[in-house]
């Protein structure tokens, strides 16, 4: 089954110069009563002007992934670690039990664009830490790049059975799910910026995302996309109470 997610069921958000649009991509399946599908709490695409101040603030039970595709940010948290964060450098927030941040857009790194992106950890409680992992290159062209998952193969560790991947498909360029897509596997394919058609009757555009359950279609690059691939196992074991990954009811309920 192929679900199209298009950007009428986000939530934007705009203060000052930080802009956000923001995915429960659990509002797709109202039936469900979870504002999250399985491990995948959350998704936000940023816009943020350079200088822009996100104030040190708490997170508790959410794997957070910041993934930048231009802009620099100096991050600080409550953990003693420092660094620049950019479209080269990637940084996983194992927020665990509990933990503080704070974000400062650079001047010098222009707009900021990329995605901050909430998973579910196995279980609440878990120790704080951060990861970070050096790209050697800005884009993976027209081929799936290994992210942030569970497993040695993976850069960045998550805790839960959640494995994210990256890919530029260049325009006339097609690409297949880098898995089969068995029965409890679900993949989540969202379109950060591009155009791309799936098999040959459905078309997303920038911020819009595609739910496969079973099946394995075909993307094709209308034009130069940029895409980040969720993939998730629909019976693992999640802990749905996280800060920000976790279930937002209300939002379920809304309009009922």
């Amino acid at each position: 089954m192929i679900t199209k997610i298009d950007n009428t069921i986000k939530y934007g958000k705009q203060q000052g110069g930080f802009g956000i649009q923001i995915l429960y991509p659990g509002l797709i399946r109202p039936q469900l009563n979870d504002t999250g599908f399985a491990t995948i709490g959350r998704i936000d695409q940023a816009n943020i002007t350079p200088g822009t101040l996100i104030p040190m603030h708490p997170h508790q039970d959410d794997e957070i992934l910041t993934y930048l595709r231009s802009g620099q940010v100096n991050h600080l948290d409550s953990e003693r670690f420092t660094d620049i964060i950019s479209n080269q450098k990637l940084m996983m927030m194992n927020a665990g039990a509990r933990f503080y941040h704070e974000e400062k857009t650079l001047i010098e790194g222009g707009t900021l664009e990329g995605l901050q992106i909430f998973i579910r950890p196995e279980t609440e409680g878990l120790k704080p830490q951060v990861q970070f992992h050096d790209l050697e290159e800005v884009y993976s062209l027209n081929r799936w790049r290994k992210i942030a998952g569970r497993g040695e193969d993976y850069p960045l560790q998550i805790r839960s059975n959640t494995w994210l991947m990256d890919t530029r498909l260049e325009q006339d360029h097609q690409i297949e799910l880098p898995n089969d897509n068995s029965y409890n596997i679900a993949s989540l394919f969202y379109l950060m910026k591009g155009k791309i058609q799936v098999n040959e009757n459905t078309i997303i555009t920038s911020g819009e995302s595609v739910l496969i359950e079973n099946e394995n279609p075909v993307f094709k690059a209308l034009e130069t996309s940029d895409i980040v691939l969720f993939t998730t196992q629909t019976d693992s074991v999640y802990f749905e109470k996280g800060m920000y990954s976790g279930n937002q009811k209300q939002l379920t309920n809304k309009g009922q």
